[in-house]
This record gives structure tokens, sequence and C-alpha cells, in this order.
């Protein structure tokens, strides 16, 4: 014999007791994460001998920014889409300024595709 159905006026479906909060904090994370690596990524840049000019670094800071930024704004809808066209442009980035931070925009855009995953399966196609 199965146990009975859930009611959902009782029982949350993710078992979290905010899921909204829990796939927020996730995804601020996620973008926190991609900041410090951005911004760690101007050194060994630099001793690899790249060329950074004053608008790669400030190109590079200002990405970084805006992770922060976006990972403050996530309680709108249109903040985690901004954050997946972040990855695109980090992506875009890296054939401008120098291939690994087109590394960096395929692992972060990975990292995002499965932070839209998380966010898809807790909180339900609904309020997707």
């Amino acid at each position: 014999m199965s146990p009975p159905e859930p009611d959902d006026s009782t029982e949350r479906p993710s078992g979290l007791r905010n899921p909204r909060r829990a796939v927020r904090s996730v995804a601020a994370a996620a973008l926190a994460i991609e900041a410090v690596v951005l911004l760690l990524a101007i050194q060994p840049m630099r001793v690899l001998g790249v060329p950074l000019t004053g608008v790669a670094v400030g190109v590079i800071v200002g990405l970084a920014v805006a992770c922060l930024v976006l990972a403050g704004l996530l309680r709108y809808r249109w903040a985690w889409w901004a954050a997946a066209g972040l990855q695109v442009v980090l992506f875009a980035a890296g054939f401008v300024f120098h291939g690994s931070l087109a590394v960096l925009g395929v692992v972060f855009g990975a990292v995002w595709a499965y932070v839209l995953h998380v966010r898809h399966t807790v909180l339900g196609a609904d309020r997707f």
C-alpha cells in the first residue's frame, strides 16, 4: 500500500521552509563566487603576459560588479534572465580580450543553467 498523497496546504513540495529564499540564496552565492573568480582572474592573466589595457580591466571589474548587483536583485524575475545574459557577455568578452574569459563564460554559464534547473525543480513550472 502506498502512502497517501501529501496535501498541498499542509506540506510544501520541496520540504524547504522558504523555497523561494533558498533558491535565491543559491543563485546569489553562484553570482558572488563568479564575481570573486573574475576579480582573481586579472592577476594570472597579467602574469601570463596578456595585454590588459584599462578597458579590459574595466570590463572585468564591471562584470564582477554586475554579478554582485544582480545577486542583490534576484527577487525580481528579470534579474534571473539578466544574469543569464551576463554569462553570454562574459563568453563574448573572451573573444575580445582573452580566451580564458570565454572559458569562464562557459563554466559559469553551465553553473547558471544548473541554478535555473534547480529553481525550476524546487519552485515548479508555474513559478518559473
